[in-house]
């Protein structure tokens, strides 16, 4: 049998445990010998000072302690975090661009931060940064839905709202190699928008990057090309800002200033700001039609909640009482008198075809202020599904026209999947009853004027504006009812949308609402009057009716069309130039 080691002990002299990196038993190879300044030939000077070295550093089980991180290390780390941080700090400022904050020019930074995140980043790691991105801009934007409902809607509806920003992201992330890649950056987005606004479910535009312009100084751009354009113009600064940085820190590094690239960064950043000035003429609020006075009542609800539809009779009390004040205050000279009224919309959740009291409130209103009102009203027939119903009430007259809501809102006035829904929500009882849609443009004649109708959640989509234009309206009304989202940032983001409709469409809008904010509007986007939230209230103004069409309102869905032409054909372009690299380096 061959003899084992000899211990450490017997070798030092002294009570010390093995050397760095050995088990005690195991062999050690001969250390050559060396003389030195200090210690014997035989090394055992040395050797002692790495044994007391190493006695300091081995942990009493025989193991070495952990090694602390190093600064490269961290610095890697911080370098891995920093385009997730910056994809989610521009979602955060493209929401805190948004009403109720007069913070638009937000949006342009926000986007600059998005196109460093994205740039030359490969599929996945643009899909993750859209994400984060999505989250941070519609989480805190969303917030709203899970008002009286819980956190469980809302956060599937960010969620899943957010994936369309992280397809984007793809999509930027693979066009920011081309050249001039803001300009194609740019219409990706608008893509996406596109798409959001139309799938699943009839779609969710809500968030579109336009409705956070009402104030800002690209606005005139919605009556060029309505939304689309306007967002484009947003997004291309955006992006044209990043580029420009960019440019100059490699000008820094490396002396080089390629001009034709220079050009093209500066040329997407001026080149907005330039349409926007030139757009002016188009922003007008004369009165071609001459003038009409118009009410907007808001009648208040007893309680917020979603329980303000159990509450239908006082609702409908509320709203005929303020209307009857009203007319006391025309007689009384403090207030003028209206050509019509606007009410809002479930101002009747009585069916007042089928409630002989709701029938007999709304006519007594009717007669006192002696002008017709436009009551928001829910019907329910026999069968079939609930209309959402606006109905033109006119004095001794009664019912004379009436407007189904066209776009009903999912999970809001009808249930889809209601099996599947039921599993996370129990709310979606809450509507025993679906709604269905109707199928006609509404336009009212009201004293001879012409006013075009989308209820609430229809002011948010393109087509549902457009249309009561191009059928005649002179003016639009957006009768909404936001009891059910409290004292949230909702309302003041369905104000900003009626603004930029007014811009895009060159007409005044008015919105009367249950519960705030209700205001008129002129045809260059500012607010004439408004009303502050859960407060009964009557607003009376002299608006401007117009009857031309701006280009926007001309062109309809033209320009969206071919800003999403030219998305797909950078995405293609983009798509083809990576395989024949990728072709190349196989060769």
């Amino acid at each position: 049998m061959r003899a084992g080691p000899v211990p450490v002990e017997a070798r030092s002299g002294r009570d010390e445990p093995p050397p760095r990196g050995r088990v005690p038993g195991a062999h050690r190879p001969p250390v050559p010998a060396a003389r030195g300044r200090r210690g014997r030939a035989d090394g055992s000077g040395s050797r002692r000072r790495r044994l007391r070295h190493v006695s300091a550093t081995i942990t009493p089980a025989g193991t070495r302690p952990p090694l602390p991180a190093s600064p490269d290390r961290a610095r890697r780390l911080l370098r891995r975090l920093t385009r997730p941080a910056a994809a989610v700090l521009s979602g955060t400022a493209l929401f805190l661009s948004f009403p109720p904050r007069p913070l638009w020019w937000l949006a342009l930074p926000a986007f600059a931060l998005l196109g460093w995140s994205l740039h030359g980043r490969r599929a996945r790691a643009a899909f993750g940064l859209g994400h984060l991105a999505g989250l941070g801009f519609l989480l805190p934007l969303l917030v709203w839905t899970g008002e009286e409902v819980g956190p469980v809607p809302w956060l599937a509806l960010a969620a899943v709202e957010a994936l369309f920003v992280a397809v984007s992201g793809v999509g930027i992330a693979l066009v920011s190699r081309l050249p001039l890649w803001p300009v194609w950056a740019a219409a990706v987005w608008i893509l996406g928008e596109g798409l959001r606004a139309r799938v699943p479910f009839g779609g969710f535009p809500w968030g579109k990057i336009a409705f956070g312009q009402a104030e800002g100084a690209f606005l005139p751009l919605a009556a060029v090309g309505g939304t689309p354009v306007l967002g484009f113009a947003v997004a291309l600064c955006g992006f044209g800002l990043y580029e420009t940085a960019r440019r100059i820190r490699e000008y820094r590094s490396t002396g080089r200033l390629p001009r034709g690239p220079v050009a093209a960064a500066a040329t997407a950043v001026l080149l907005p700001v330039t349409a926007a000035l030139a757009a002016l003429p188009l922003v007008d609020d004369s009165a071609e039609d001459g003038t009409a006075t118009v009410a907007a009542i808001q009648g208040n609800v007893p309680r917020l909640g979603l329980d303000f539809n159990a509450q239908r009779r006082a609702v409908l009390d509320n709203h005929a009482a303020r209307t009857e004040q009203l007319a006391e205050d025309v007689a009384a000279g403090k207030a003028a008198k209206p050509d019509f009224v606007l009410w809002p919309e479930n101002s009747s959740d009585l069916d007042p075809y089928r409630n002989s009291d709701a029938r007999l409130a709304i006519d007594r209103a009717v007669r006192a202020v002696g002008v017709p009102i436009v009551v928001g009203a829910v019907l329910t027939p026999e069968t079939g599904p609930l209309r959402n119903t606006l109905i033109a009430w006119e004095p001794g007259k009664g019912p004379v026209a009436t407007y189904d809501k066209r776009h009903v809102q999912p999970f809001g006035e009808y249930i889809p999947m209601r099996p599947f829904v039921r599993l996370f929500s129990s709310d979606v009882d809450r509507v025993s009853r679906d709604f269905g849609p109707g199928d006609r443009v509404g336009v009212f004649d009201l004293a001879g004027t012409r006013v075009g109708l989308a209820t609430c959640y229809e002011a948010a989509f393109d087509w549902a504006v457009r249309d009561t234009v191009t059928h005649g309206g002179q003016l639009i009304t957006v009768p909404s009812n936001n009891a059910t989202f409290g004292r949230s940032e909702m309302t003041y983001q369905q104000l900003a949308m009626s603004r930029v409709r007014a811009v895009e469409h060159s007409r005044a809008v008015v919105v009367p609402v249950t519960s705030g904010v209700s205001a008129i509007i002129r045809p260059d986007g500012t607010i004439a009057q408004q009303t502050r939230m859960f407060t009964p209230d009557a607003l009376v103004a002299e608006v401007p009716l117009r009857s031309s069409l701006t280009p926007a309102t001309r062109m309809g869905a033209v320009p969206e069309g071919v800003l999403a032409a030219l998305a797909l054909g950078a995405l293609g372009w983009a798509g083809r130039t990576r395989a024949e690299k990728r072709a190349a380096a196989a060769r």
